[in-house]
């Protein structure tokens, strides 16, 4: 970043933009609105941070058409790009013959990224593969989802997705090796089922994900500091993360070493011999 206040304070190496590591994606509209006025403040202090903005829930669903557009420009203003979230799977139980719709509607807005999601549904890794295919047709981003708990995707209590089952891991990083093959440049890592609702802490699946699959290639989502704390000491701090957005400013600090928790405070650091 140009012309950082305090920059003769020590500071991490951070990729610049466009990032291939370090991603940060942060959550927009659904645990609150955000609007145009919202966005611009955080994107005009932080915005050299954040490398993808998600509606999720299918927030978009509910907003005038020239508010998605507005958000979607402000993002592109500040070369961060715009995914719909997971919403697809909705659309595939509730409006079968309209998901080319949906796909044509999110390329006309400006969406960048069409994310494949399939925590809520009972279907094969054909099917999905065959939409990560689909998307690329047009003028976006396929980024497929994988799980490893069934009803991933709704912030259900543990018991619940306890009593549903959870997945082997093997399963989950078989279909993630066939979206990378189809096309797809990252993968979202759904949190539930590993840090998220559940009793214990999986830990040893994400290593295992991220071994089999490449970090490189992987978003993780960490929807609280102690998760993605969690990545940063284990992975190191360009980890590509998910987060919500009331978290982006904790988190950089975390990444480039300007605070942390007492675990990692002092000890997050990178090497760059160049």
């Amino acid at each position: 970043m140009e012309n950082r206040a305090f920059d003769f304070l020590h500071h991490n190496d951070r990729p610049d933009k466009p990032r291939e590591t370090g991603i940060t994606e942060i959550r927009g509209p659904y645990y609150d609105p955000m609007g145009p006025r919202e966005l611009r403040d955080i994107l005009e202090t932080m915005g050299w941070y954040v490398d993808i903005y998600k509606f999720s829930g299918g927030s978009f669903a509910l907003m005038p058409e020239d508010a998605v557009r507005e958000l979607i420009d402000v993002c592109h203003e500040h070369d961060v790009r715009v995914s719909t979230g997971g919403f697809i799977e909705n659309v595939l139980v509730r409006d079968h013959d309209k998901v080319e719709d949906y796909i044509e509607e999110a390329e006309d807005l400006g969406f960048d990224i069409v994310e494949i999601s399939s925590g809520f549904l009972a279907t094969g890794t054909d099917d999905m593969v065959a939409l990560t295919e689909m998307v690329q047709e047009y003028d976006v981003k396929p980024k497929p989802e994988i799980n490893v708990q069934f009803g991933a995707g709704g912030a259900s209590d543990p018991e619940e997705l306890e009593r549903g089952g959870q997945q082997s891991p093997e399963q989950a990083i078989e279909e993630g090796k066939r979206h990378l093959e189809a096309g797809a440049d990252l993968l979202m890592v759904e949190a539930e089922g590993i840090t998220e609702e559940v009793k214990e802490w999986r830990t040893d699946v994400a290593y295992q994900i991220a071994n089999e699959l490449g970090i490189e290639n992987l978003v993780f989502e960490a929807p609280g500091p102690e998760m993605f704390e969690w990545y940063i000491k284990n992975f190191g701090p360009n980890v590509n993360l998910f987060v919500d957005n009331s978290q982006i400013v904790e988190l950089e600090c975390m990444r480039s070493g300007l605070w942390g928790k007492i675990s990692s405070w002092g000890r997050t650091v990178t090497y760059n011999p160049d």
